[in-house]
């Protein structure tokens, strides 16, 4: 490929990897906190579909953008009531959410399948920015989503680690008994870190529907939720590192289309499958490089419970 062709494929990539990195960015916030949520991939889907509608029924992006924040947090709603009042087991939770997410979106959209989108994001050139050679084309010549998401990641990657309320996110997640008699009140931060989680998992829907693919198909988001819930483990729950590790996802699955394009004859069932076997790859290369030991918040997954303490 000439260098036109290359830094196409890597503002392409950027733009690919934009709902992955919503949804990774949440699932941070929410795992730091102690809560694993296995229903990203419902979320999402729940975000799209909802999102689309929005826009649909109203004709502009940000309402279909409300649409789709309700849509992933009162998915979250459910899922911290079971796993955080109830104690119910969160990876069964997670899953059931997943496959709860997954049918809902599909009855509530068979209406909208093959209906053109009233309004969608656009590209916008970046003031000055989008000049500067090489990284002008690829990072500040994309929609207002992928740069909302920039900000979004740096913002997290302060407010975890530099402020006193990321702390206190981190402190629940490691110890949530010693952190509840310090004063903080582990089930609102965990309420509020997994509400944000589904949120962020809805709006990464949301960038599929109202940007990348503006149009609303069933099972749109192809996986896209698992390869975020990986991603968080490929970050090392480090939201600036997911911010360059879904780009990198992004890219396998824009260079797929591009493999084609220039003559390669590839089944498209492989260029496909290319993202999520390279996230199987990852996995495993992290837990030989660690040797089996993640460095994952310390409680992840354990139901906190004040009389255990």
């Amino acid at each position: 490929m000439d260098l036109a062709q290359t830094i196409s494929l890597l503002a392409a990539a950027v733009t690919a990897g934009t709902a992955i990195l919503y949804a990774a960015l949440g699932e941070i916030v929410t795992e730091k906190s102690g809560i694993l949520n296995l229903g990203v991939e419902g979320m999402m889907l729940s975000g799209a579909v909802m999102g689309f509608f929005g826009t649909h029924i109203s004709g502009s992006v940000w309402i279909g953008l409300i649409f789709a924040l309700l849509a992933g947090g009162s998915l979250a709603l459910i899922h911290s009531f079971l796993t955080i009042t109830m104690k119910a087991n969160q990876v069964v939770s997670g899953l059931s959410l997943t496959m709860f997410g997954t049918g809902l979106s599909a009855y509530l959209g068979k209406d909208l399948i093959g209906i053109p989108a009233r309004a969608t994001f656009g590209t916008v050139h970046f003031p000055i920015l989008s000049e500067i050679p090489l990284i002008g084309p690829i990072f500040f010549q994309q929609n207002t989503l992928v740069y909302i998401s920039y900000i979004i990641a740096v913002l997290l990657w302060i407010l975890l680690f530099y402020t006193r309320l990321g702390l206190s996110i981190r402190a629940v997640g490691e110890n949530p008994a010693a952190a509840d008699s310090m004063g903080l009140n582990v089930f609102s931060i965990r309420y509020l870190s997994t509400l944000f989680g589904g949120m962020m998992a809805g709006l990464g829907g949301a960038s599929l529907s109202l940007s990348y693919a503006p149009a609303w198909l069933e099972n749109m988001t192809a996986g896209r939720g698992w390869i975020a819930v990986a991603m968080v483990i490929f970050a090392a729950w480090n939201p600036l590192r997911a911010l360059f590790g879904s780009y990198f996802f992004g890219g396998i699955d824009a260079l797929g289309f591009r493999l084609q394009i220039i003559g390669f004859n590839i089944p498209s069932y492989f260029l496909r499958m290319l993202p999520y076997l390279l996230t199987i790859v990852v996995l495993i290369l992290i837990n030989v490089r660690k040797e089996g030991r993640i460095s994952s918040p310390h409680a992840l997954g354990t139901p906190y419970d004040r009389e255990d303490r």
